[in-house]
């Protein structure tokens, strides 16, 4: 028996809809990797620091380990790998990964070159970003089961080397 003309329709709206669907992600997600990068590559440039490059595995990292938070949304850093992380929690989904970054750079206020020191309550976020050896960047936003949004950047090489200066 031939597919109904209804049961044709229904189909093609669904491909259709999954269609658009596919392409408003990767639109999102290239907004997001652009944001990451103009956030960061800003800062670095203002301190005279060579440009980030976007990294996929970095990413993909991020994206593991942020899903690992997922049910308790806890600031806690992953282990045991040689990267350079970032994590910021924001209550609700209206986080950006601008935000999420400009939260991170705000340290700058805190961090005094002169003397390599942070007179504030951390600076390490701020300095990882303008790590002057740092070349690549990877994160990833997820929302948490509780709503909040879980935004981390992995760096490699990783920089905050103790009594080293960033740049």
């Amino acid at each position: 028996m031939a597919p109904s003309s209804l049961t044709i329709s229904i189909l093609s709206l669904i491909l259709l809809l999954c269609s658009i669907n596919t392409v408003d992600a990767a639109a999102n997600k290239k907004e997001m990797i652009k944001q990451f990068i103009e956030a960061h590559n800003s800062a670095r440039k203002a301190v005279g620091v060579p440009p980030l490059k976007w990294e996929p595995l970095l990413a993909k990292f991020a994206r593991i380990y942020s899903n690992q938070r997922r049910h308790d949304c806890a600031l806690v850093h992953s282990t045991g790998l040689a990267f350079g992380e970032n994590i910021f929690i924001g209550q609700g989904r209206r986080w950006t990964a601008r935000d999420a970054v400009n939260a991170w750079v705000a340290e700058k206020q805190f961090y005094h070159y002169s003397s390599n020191t942070c007179s504030g309550p951390d600076c390490t976020h701020y300095t990882q970003i303008v790590w002057r050896t740092t070349e690549l960047v990877g994160c990833a936003k997820i929302i948490c089961d509780n709503g909040s949004s879980f935004i981390t950047c992995e760096y490699y090489p990783h920089g905050n080397y103790v009594g080293a200066r960033p740049y």
